[in-house]
């Protein structure tokens, strides 16, 4: 027995150096932005999942400490877990002062008590859940189990336009109980070239449960149909859910529209037509603002290749295709009453820079128009596509509460 125990120390020091050098790889992509596109999603995934490197490194370190004393190598391995210690835990520290500055944001806006009314809503609150959600912008426990998600009833791949043949489909997502909700059309990203109504689906079904019925559309792609076909598509999907109101329980005065990255821009575009059709607010995750802008100003670095992807869109460059960049910006829609606007993005954003949304706030804000910016501050693109994160539990947490306020039924 006792020739024994050096030879688990041994391996207690072999497994520490492996998994002190595997999280600090993973951990280095919190403050590292990904160069190219093969490497984007340890940039997005990283900060979401900074609560398993941090478990990852801190067993590393408890492993090596207890072959102490050890060799250079074992000493240089508790110095890189200690490195990967504090890259893991900065996101989690932050979350305190940026859920004060997200609360401030709010209440800036709507209101100190904008949630009083609120929480009388009957369709506010139907889930459980909701006590917790309200208390707890960012819950550990959900961190690392998943974030609960009630039984919904969901109706998927039903049409709602064939332009040119093409099929365009959309998921629906209700709560169990049948009645009369306030609708949410959600729309995907993809840089206009990819996605589906499947996507970020735990969200839909999330707000389904919490009292909404939730539209999840999809368009046409680029290249193949440039724009304005996507836009064309969504305000097809505005007048199919508002002719078929009544049957998929949606009360079409109380409708809200979300859209993520691409999705974003149309939803804020849909929005912010004339002649739009009614949408009480609108909320745009990490979405582009200022088309021209993004393409004369790429990120560095740039995994995604921007300018490509807008030329793949608006069909050139701003040079050659003025108008198109013009026409599909929402920044140039703001001087006019436009519905709330709620914009979330990330600080360390390397597809849409944070300067975006911050310009678009001001100008919405210069035009006597409901805007408010949450930043978060360690964020990447495509943060919530880890629902359970610590970037998406905040978005969802004020998402809820906006949408509550905007949608609320009128006395």
């Amino acid at each position: 027995m006792p020739n024994l125990l050096p030879s688990i120390k041994e391996v207690f020091s072999i497994v520490g150096i492996l998994l002190s050098f595997i999280g600090l790889f993973l951990s280095i992509w919190i403050i590292i932005p990904a160069p190219i596109y093969l490497l984007l999603p340890l940039g997005v995934g990283a900060p979401e999942v900074c609560h398993w490197s941090l478990l990852l490194n801190a067993t590393a370190f408890a492993l090596l400490l207890f072959r102490l004393p050890g060799n250079l190598l074992q000493y240089a391995a508790l110095s890189i877990s200690i490195v990967g210690i504090i890259l893991s835990i900065t996101p989690l520290l932050q979350i305190p002062t940026t859920q004060q500055q997200m609360q401030s944001a709010m209440e800036k806006q709507l209101g100190k008590d904008y949630l009083k009314p609120i929480l009388e809503q009957k369709h506010f609150g139907r889930s459980p859940m909701m006590g917790r959600t309200l208390s707890h912008p960012f819950n550990i426990i959900d961190a690392f189990k998943g974030i609960h998600i009630d039984d919904v009833r969901y109706t998927p791949n039903i049409e709602f336009a064939s332009p040119d043949g093409i099929s365009l489909r959309l998921n629906i997502y209700r709560p169990q109980q049948i009645g009369k909700y306030p609708g949410i059309v959600v729309i995907h990203g993809g840089g206009w070239q990819s996605g589906s109504p499947e996507n970020n689906a735990d969200f839909s079904r999330y707000m389904a449960a919490r009292g909404y019925t939730v539209f999840a559309i999809t368009y046409r792609y680029a290249p193949t149909y440039k724009f304005p076909a996507q836009l064309d598509d969504v305000r097809s999907a505005l007048t199919f859910i508002q002719q078929h109101a009544t049957e998929y329980e949606t009360d079409i005065n109380r409708i809200a529209i979300l859209g993520r990255s691409a999705g974003g821009q149309l939803a804020m575009l849909t929005a912010y037509q004339q002649n739009a059709l009614p949408i009480r607010a609108v909320i745009s995750y990490y979405a582009p603002s200022n088309l021209a802008k993004g393409y004369r100003e790429p990120p560095t670095p740039d995994p995604l290749n921007v300018r490509s992807v807008l030329e793949a869109f608006l069909g050139g460059t701003p040079d050659q295709v003025p108008e198109q960049y013009t026409k599909a910006s929402p920044i140039n829609y703001v001087n006019r009453p436009l519905p709330p606007t709620l914009l979330i993005h990330g600080g360390r954003d390397h597809i849409i820079q944070i300067i975006f949304p911050r310009t678009l706030f001001q100008s919405l804000q210069n035009s006597g128009n409901k805007a408010i910016l949450l930043e978060i501050p360690w964020a990447e693109h495509a943060f919530d596509y880890i629902f359970n994160g610590a970037s998406n539990q905040l978005a969802l947490y004020h998402t809820e509460r906006f949408l509550a306020w905007a949608l609320q039924e009128k006395v």
